[in-house]
């Protein structure tokens, strides 16, 4: 009967996402007065920001600078991607780094960081 308890927790556990475990730990080590040992949470611990990544489909994209010999054309590229008017766009790329698109799915972010280096910019992506 003990047996088949610990079998129906295991299997329980083990459908739990890495987050929720990680608060079961807690909660287990404040409850009993004790704390894991290091071993035994490294896995799950390493594994969860490789989650977070995974998990992020939205992109906010960040022109970083571009280059003076450049700029007109990184200027002409960010009215493209904004919709702003000459001398927004002209200011947004003097006044960089600055944000370029608050959100935006994975292939947009892509095509706007392509288009950005092609233009003698540099840009990032950074997932939310």
């Amino acid at each position: 009967m003990a047996t088949e308890n610990i079998d129906q927790i295991v299997e329980t556990l083990s459908k739990l996402p890495v987050i929720e475990l990680a608060k079961l730990k807690t909660a287990l080590e404040e409850k009993w007065g004790v704390k894991a040992q290091a071993a035994a949470v490294a896995a799950p611990a390493a594994s969860a920001p490789a989650e977070a990544k995974e998990e992020a489909t939205e992109f906010k994209v960040t022109l970083e600078e571009a280059s003076a010999d450049k700029k007109i054309s990184v200027i002409k590229v960010v009215r493209e991607i904004t919709g702003l008017g000459l001398k927004e766009a002209k200011d947004l790329v003097e006044g960089a780094p600055k944000v370029l698109k608050e959100s935006a799915p994975k292939a947009e972010a892509d095509e706007i960081l392509k288009k950005v280096q092609a233009a003698g910019g540099k840009a990032s992506a950074k997932g939310l």
